[in-house]
């Protein structure tokens, strides 16, 4: 009997413990601990409902709406402390018994951003759009070769987060008395006697808000708005085309009265630097590139051009090497182009990399030029050797270029015989 009762006592505190392990902890969908600050936990719900927003390319609606209610939860500190202690059964005999409300996923979103809780300009509701932004990245010409991210930081405008965007101290934001919360106010001109014209204007008191503060926040001044740092990631696509402009939604300028606008990034070719870091530099960090063809320029010298018999290496953007040679006796003339097929970029189509078919190739061309360098001079012997050389090769073998290009022959002044 003793058993019996016992087992009966700890069958409601096992269903109160499976219950509370079956739903995910509401710190852990913040990705916050349990020790966090109410400024920690309002960081990390801005973050992650921008991140999970169902307005954006990347949103989740049913994560948006696990964030929604794990902060209201938790930045009430009475619904708080009872999930501290008694976790989610607790949490949830709190709200029906009429403890805690429940509200619009969308209202709580648009009261920390502004709008109507939708990116884009608020449906209905007449909520205007900030204006967008526009920044230029420069990456290195190896990353539109092999993709990958690359953040960035911009500084731009942030909702003040110590006074959420009200702009007050307190959080008590007072109708305008001069304008009644209006916004504006409308003075009279006397245009001449008894004449008189009406000018509506923006009120001087409110700034044409309707509202006033009192005791301002000290962190923006009453603003509502502050400057700080932003850290975005791009992600770079293989063979993505220079001036390439990637859309981050509702990243630009924040501010509590207007949905925030969007950022653009143009990306943008970096030009190589010889001081690069020596161990990631390669020869293909100084290619060319124009559409998906790499150009590259290889310099020679004059026995190589004549003769032959060379072996070049060249390492390309991703590490591999592409060989360049001549057998011995084969000849390369100064300007001359070899292309090279496979080599270049890979294709890029509509916003993805193109793949291979019988029609197209996966990569683009490269292009190299020879430059030939001569001596600048040379010793007596040598030239002497040379000279012999030539002679001898040219009265078997040779062109006499003047003649055979049909010019007039040099006119040889006679000799003075005095």
């Amino acid at each position: 009997m003793l058993l019996l009762r016992l087992i009966s006592n700890l069958l409601p505190i096992l269903a109160l413990l499976s219950c509370s392990l079956a739903a995910e902890d509401l710190y852990k969908i913040l990705g916050v601990d349990k020790s966090a600050s109410d400024r920690d936990i309002k960081k990390a719900y801005r973050t992650l409902s921008r991140k999970y927003h169902p307005d954006k390319a990347t949103g989740d609606e049913k994560k948006f709406i696990e964030v929604t209610e794990a902060y209201e939860s938790l930045s009430d500190p009475t619904s708080r402390k009872i999930y501290d202690q008694y976790g989610h059964d607790g949490l949830n005999n709190h709200k029906r018994g009429g403890g805690a409300q429940h509200h619009d996923p969308f209202d709580l979103f648009g009261r920390f951003f502004g709008g109507g809780g939708h990116f884009g300009g608020g449906g209905g509701s007449g909520v205007r759009r900030g204006p967008d932004l526009e920044v230029q990245l420069n990456i290195p010409l190896r990353d539109f070769y092999t993709g990958g991210e690359t953040e960035f930081t911009i500084v731009k405008q942030l909702i003040c987060e110590t006074c959420e965007g009200s702009g007050s101290a307190d959080g008590q934001v007072e109708t305008c008395g001069h304008c009644g919360g209006r916004g504006i106010i409308i003075k009279k001109h006397m245009l001449a006697p008894g004449i008189f014209q009406q000018i509506q204007m923006a009120c001087d008191h409110c700034g044409g808000q309707g509202k006033s503060i009192k005791h301002k926040c000290k962190v923006c001044g009453g603003s509502k708005v502050v400057r700080g740092p932003v850290t975005l990631t791009a992600s770079i696509e293989k063979g993505m085309p220079k001036g390439y402009r990637i859309t981050f939604e509702s990243e630009a300028d924040e501010h509590p009265d207007h949905v925030a606008g969007n950022l653009y990034a143009n990306i943008m070719e970096e030009t190589p630097s010889l001081h690069e870091n020596y161990d990631h530099r390669t020869d293909g960090a100084f290619f060319r590139r124009k559409d998906a063809d790499l150009y590259w320029n290889e310099v020679l010298s004059l026995r190589e051009a004549w003769m032959g018999g060379w072996t070049r290496n060249l390492t390309h953007l991703d590490g591999h090497v592409v060989q360049l040679s001549r057998q011995r006796g084969e000849v390369v003339q100064p300007g001359q182009v070899d292309s090279i097929s496979g080599e270049g970029m890979p294709n890029y189509h509509e916003g993805h990399v193109h793949e291979h078919d019988q029609d197209h190739e996966e990569f683009g061309k490269l292009y190299v030029e020879y430059t030939v360098v001569l001596p600048d001079q040379m010793d007596s012997g040598m030239e002497k050797d040379f000279w012999a050389l030539f002679e001898k090769w040219r009265k078997k073998k040779g062109i006499d270029l003047l003649k055979d290009s049909g010019r007039p022959l040099p006119v040889v002044p006679p000799k003075d015989e005095l």
